[in-house]
């Protein structure tokens, strides 16, 4: 496994992260019963001398303009604050390791399922639009940067600390609920991905269609010509490491094996270019450098997870096993929708030369990857990695690949979270997502 570095440069980092913490922790408010405690054991139990990532340590930036933190403005605009404040009380009050993983599970899992029947409409909380994915994402990091901060009345490893943010982080994502809800028997079943919010250097205000759409998609069943489609969605990190450990496969696994949990299609998706909806027609067995939410950067082929099936050989080019002719033929709107073609490599014989690097519309024999028609980041790798493990299973004509959706327009004023235009323009995006799942899921075979 490639070792990581963090990039100092891609932005200006918080003075430290213990300032970060502080500036967190105190920024958003506490009610009821954790309000009471303000001042005994809600607070007290978290150090500020806890090493925190550099996602953990945007908690405590404003947008442009200054003010309340943005995570909060989030946080507090979905009606998300009695979440967090009763995980940082429940923290406070676990006298062990076991009770500390009991109630992360718990707490994670309460934030996904808020979450889900917020975006959905189940649940009338919160000021902010339903489809935005933005104060999941935040709250989230609330959590896991309060079990970093946890002084507990035991002795925590390292190990240990880590093992609670993982479990806290698979659950908030919805990766411990893939269940099909009822349908009628013979109905189709699809599992697809989204990703969280990223490139936050750039705009904390950042959102991402594809992580509003696995909210909008999942435990939901839909209609087709064909019969009903039952829906199961996650939403994935925008990190190197997470997808090294494997939660990829992780995600996916359960739903390729036999059994009774067994998929009919999946599908990952992320965000692309202004005003396209690509079928990404190859996945490439590539990394090519860009910095993650941690501003973490990696180059070269894609990691081998150890527990799930593999094959032998890593291959440099996975297909689309997609109904993408259903789905272009589906016309959905408002954007145009292709099979989108186009890759680079290098030519056999030729990985590393940087000067033989050459792009085409597909891979010739022998050659090394280089970028995918979706390119060499996280998206290409969660089709390659979703669809390498379909291979691992022998499920050579199972139907999966990835959809790269449209980016958002924000407001012009870069000190608001949202007006309506933004939110029209996101809703469009993702309901154009849920009908091509849709049509996906009636096409598949």
């Amino acid at each position: 496994m490639a070792q990581l570095r963090s990039l100092p440069w891609r932005g200006a980092l918080l003075a430290s992260a213990a300032t970060a913490v502080a500036i967190a922790v105190s920024s958003l408010p506490l009610h009821g019963a954790a309000a009471e405690e303000a001042a005994g054991p809600a607070a007290p139990c978290l150090t500020a001398k806890a090493s925190l990532t550099v996602e953990e340590q945007r908690l405590g930036q404003p947008l442009p303009g200054g003010g309340a933190p943005a995570a909060e403005r989030f946080v507090q605009a979905a009606g998300f604050e009695p979440l967090v404040d009763g995980f940082y009380r429940d923290l406070c009050a676990a006298g062990s390791v076991a009770a500390a993983r009991d109630l992360v599970r718990a707490h994670g899992q309460e934030l996904w399922d808020t979450a889900i029947a917020r975006a959905q409409g189940k649940r009338a909380i919160g000021t902010i639009d339903r489809y935005d994915d933005r104060p999941l994402y935040w709250a989230r990091l609330y959590m896991s940067s309060a079990v970093r901060q946890w002084q507990a009345p035991v002795t925590v490893t390292t190990i240990q600390r880590n093992s609670l943010v993982r479990i806290l982080d698979h659950a908030s994502r919805g990766l411990d609920s893939v269940r099909w809800p009822a349908a009628p028997k013979g109905a189709k079943r699809v599992m697809v991905s989204g990703f969280d919010t990223y490139s936050l250097d750039d705009s904390l205000r950042n959102s991402n269609p594809s992580g509003a759409s696995a909210l909008q998609l999942d435990g939901r069943t839909v209609k087709t010509a064909s019969g009903p489609v039952v829906l199961q969605a996650v939403v994935f990190p925008v990190n190197w490491t997470d997808f090294d450990q494997g939660i990829v496969e992780d995600a996916f696994g359960p739903v390729l094996a036999r059994g009774k949990n067994k998929a009919d299609l999946i599908m990952t998706i992320s965000q692309t270019g202004r005003g396209m909806m690509n079928i990404e027609k190859w996945a490439a067995n590539a990394r090519g450098g860009s910095p993650d939410n941690n501003r973490n950067l990696n180059f070269g082929a894609v990691s081998r997870p150890s527990h799930w099936p593999q094959p032998a050989d890593s291959p440099q080019w996975i297909h689309t096993t997609l109904p993408y002719r259903a789905m272009i033929a589906a016309e959905t709107g408002p954007w145009p929708v292709k099979l989108n073609a186009g890759i680079c490599e290098w030519p056999a014989g030729t990985y590393p030369d940087p000067t033989r690097v050459r792009c085409q519309p597909d891979p010739s024999r022998g050659s090394t990857a280089a970028s995918g028609p979706g390119g060499n980041y996280l998206s290409n790798e969660s089709m390659y990695r979703s669809n390498r493990l379909r291979i691992g299973f022998g499920l050579a004509k199972f139907p999966g690949g990835h959809l790269h959706i449209s980016a958002l327009e924000y407001p012009k004023d870069t000190s608001v979270l949202t007006d309506p235009a933004f939110e029209a323009d996101r809703k469009a995006v993702v309901d154009q997502t849920v009908a091509l799942v849709t049509a996906a899921g009636g096409a598949a075979r």
